[in-house]
């Protein structure tokens, strides 16, 4: 049990670490479009998301695949400003099914991109334990759990945004997408320059 509550703290405060925040933003532009009378479509996406990059974490601590660190680390920005500009374009815009189907997608492979962002602290953490397994099962719940919180405030924000101080949901989705756009600018940028290309 002592196990379990080991991998499962490191994975929820890895997520929650002010200083991993390019996984919270990502997080906040993907629920942001949501509301709670969505909170179904957002807790299969946000499930799906965690698909992708549980998936992505095995392949790599299991020594399946090797991926590049300073290409992930560019490639996570890019998902977040991909995820934000999608929500500026589709904002205000009818078509939710349509939506819905796009944002299932992108979770799954963008949850592969973010799996590989996890992937090193993992191993390191592994790196003497028998199976892998169990811990990969134990973290990937700390993870979910932490994602699932943030969804919960962002959730909370957003109705407070909306119904409170009385955006539209329109204004709410681009306000809150462009700010993270430009939080996420000097991080691809940073990151662009670490890969020395």
């Amino acid at each position: 049990m002592a196990s379990f509550w080991f991998y499962f703290k490191e994975g929820l405060f890895h997520v929650l670490d002010w200083n991993a925040y390019d996984h919270l933003l990502f997080l906040v532009v993907l629920t942001i479009p949501y509301t709670f009378s969505n909170w179904k479509r957002l807790l299969t996406l946000i499930t799906i998301f965690t698909i992708g990059h549980t998936l992505s974490l095995s392949l790599s601590a299991y020594g399946v695949v090797k991926i590049n660190t300073s290409l992930i680390e560019f490639l996570i920005p890019i998902t977040i400003v991909i995820t934000a500009l999608y929500n500026i374009f589709r904002a205000g815009k009818k078509g939710k099914k349509e939506k819905a189907g796009i944002y299932v997608v992108t979770a799954l492979f963008f949850g592969l991109i973010h799996g590989f962002g996890f992937s090193t602290y993992f191993k390191m953490m592994t790196a003497s334990a028998e199976s892998k397994l169990l811990p990969l099962i134990e973290y990937t719940l700390g993870i979910e759990v932490a994602q699932l919180i943030i969804v919960f405030v962002v959730l909370i924000i957003s109705f407070l945004g909306q119904f409170v101080f009385r955006f539209s949901v329109r204004d709410w989705v681009m306000i809150v997408s462009a700010i993270v756009i430009g939080v996420t600018i000097p991080i691809l940028r940073a990151s662009f320059v670490a890969l020395n290309i």
